[in-house]
């Protein structure tokens, strides 16, 4: 399909499709609203369904994220007070044999590099924020940004995140909403800890679905990632990510068991997040415009799913536009089709927050393969 594409948000499943598009011949411009790539942002957990997508963007991508990542050992759930074991899952060098991809766990910026790395610097315009989105029956979809900028595209794909301008342009505006838990976020060497299973990805499980605490291995285990939520019933602060007081997030979690107690302890600085959901939506697109990630689907983290759906939909995205199904609409439809049901399932299941607390089915989530999955 001989098209040009245009991909409103430069994180990580829009450039994901646009190295997956270019790499089949499509021509691809990134509009991305920031003036530059920062280094800022959460630490990643990968899961094999994620990394597998990722292999198959082909370039240095798979190799650059395994540079640099932790390979964690296990998928650990333990109880918050007493801290029994209720699962254990094998990752590593198992998850590789029966999946065909590792886990790994990265900080977002690390992976944004090895992404951006992978396309050349003119297919990315930074300093562009969409102002303006139209398009008729026939003709090119005509964006416009702020400053007066302007562009025209056979195809718009909105990767723009939860506050998508996209989004508000195809189905109106609105706002989403604070789902009642904030977030905690610290990295802690891991020289400091002395607490089992360091080297794993382990979920502690609190007296409400909620309450949790999760902790993951970084930088080739250099560093260990901390990650906490809790009830909250507003949220009043002007940004959505504020540091942190450690006193309040220790005071918050004293009744948990030592060994979730003492990775607390180790956090000197912390950073604080209110968590933001929308619902499914029954459609991504319209005319010759689709969305993608966050900006279709935001989620709860609590299955940890939220970047890999992102990747996910930009391997379909990429089958459907380049595998020549009759034209830029039916493209879109083979890509929703084929996305919706999976990801509204993840985003409902990561609300409430059950999947894996004991022994469970993991493959219906690590075992998909977004090169192979039948398209809508």
């Amino acid at each position: 399909m001989s098209v040009h594409v245009g991909i409103v948000g430069g994180g990580i499943g829009g450039l994901a499709a646009a190295i997956g598009l270019r790499a089949r011949g499509i021509e691809v411009t990134v509009f991305e609203q920031a003036p530059e790539f920062g280094r800022v942002g959460a630490d990643i957990n990968l899961t094999p369904n994620a990394v597998r997508a990722l292999d198959g963007l082909g370039g240095s991508v798979g190799a650059a994220i395994r540079d640099t990542a932790a390979r964690p050992s296990y998928r650990i759930s333990r109880t918050w007070d007493s801290g029994e074991e209720t699962s254990r899952l094998e990752m590593g060098d198992a998850a590789e044999r029966k999946y065909a991809a590792p886990q790994l766990t990265i900080h977002r910026a690390d992976l944004l590099s090895a992404l951006e790395t992978a396309l050349p610097a003119e297919v990315i315009r930074l300093g562009h924020r969409l102002t303006g989105l139209a398009q008729e029956d026939a003709g090119p979809v005509r964006l416009e940004f702020d400053g007066g900028a302007a562009a025209e595209v056979d195809l718009v794909v909105g990767a723009d995140g939860i506050h998508s301008s996209v989004r508000s342009a195809l189905f109106g505006k609105e706002s989403p909403d604070f789902t009642g838990v904030v977030a905690f976020r610290a990295v802690v060497p891991t020289e400091r800890l002395d607490v089992p299973d360091l080297g794993a990805f382990t979920k502690w499980w609190g007296p409400d679905p909620e309450t949790q605490i999760v902790t993951f291995p970084l930088n080739r285990g250099r560093d260990t990632f901390v990650f906490a939520t809790t009830p909250q019933e507003s949220w009043t602060e002007e940004s959505w990510t504020t540091p942190g007081d450690v006193v309040e997030l220790r005071a918050m979690y004293e009744h948990f068991h030592p060994d979730a107690r003492a990775l607390l302890d180790a956090c000197d600085t912390v950073l604080k997040s209110a968590l933001y959901v929308r619902d499914p939506l029954p459609r991504w697109s319209v005319g010759r415009a689709t969305l993608l990630g966050d900006a279709a689907h935001p989620m709860m983290p609590f299955m940890a799913q939220g970047a890999a759906m992102s990747i996910e939909d930009a391997v379909v995205l990429t089958r459907a536009v380049a595998g020549g199904l009759g034209g830029v609409e039916q493209a879109l439809k083979a890509y929703e089709t084929a996305r919706l049901p999976r990801t509204s399932r993840i985003q409902i299941g990561s609300r409430g927050n059950t999947w894996l607390k004991t022994a469970g089915d993991a493959d219906w989530v690590y075992a998909y393969d977004a090169w192979s999955a039948e398209l809508g």
